[in-house]
């Protein structure tokens, strides 16, 4: 089966590392182009290309003010991310909370060894 573009779902569109980036740097707020060059210390027109992939899947909005063009995450086109890594939240809980008894127990089984030898 092919990969689908880049530029058809939010789910290949993060796959980009650059792209996480952005969205990372996004998430303190709205930002323009030259501040995300500067952040990320990448080339502006990698940034521009990667801000198109984004808005193409509504990750990303863009909107007008003056003479810039101020970017702005759409948290509710990571929706679909969320609620798929969200399926998986309680197995990672089961797994830390058993991970928390066998450390637990390894640490009351040192601190037995420890004192009477």
């Amino acid at each position: 089966m092919a990969r689908a573009a880049t530029t058809t779902d939010a789910f290949n569109a993060v796959a980009e590392p650059r792209r996480r980036d952005i969205l990372d740097a996004l998430a303190a707020g709205e930002r323009p182009v030259n501040d995300l060059v500067r952040l990320l210390d990448l080339p502006q027109p990698q940034v521009s290309k990667h801000l198109r992939v984004l808005r193409e899947v509504g990750v990303v909005d863009v909107r007008d003010a003056g003479r810039q063009r101020l970017y702005r995450l759409n948290g509710h086109a990571l929706k679909p991310i969320h609620d798929w890594v969200r399926n998986y939240e309680q197995l990672w809980s089961e797994r830390f909370e058993q991970l928390d008894v066998v450390l637990e127990d390894l640490k009351r089984k040192e601190q037995g060894d420890g004192g009477d030898e």
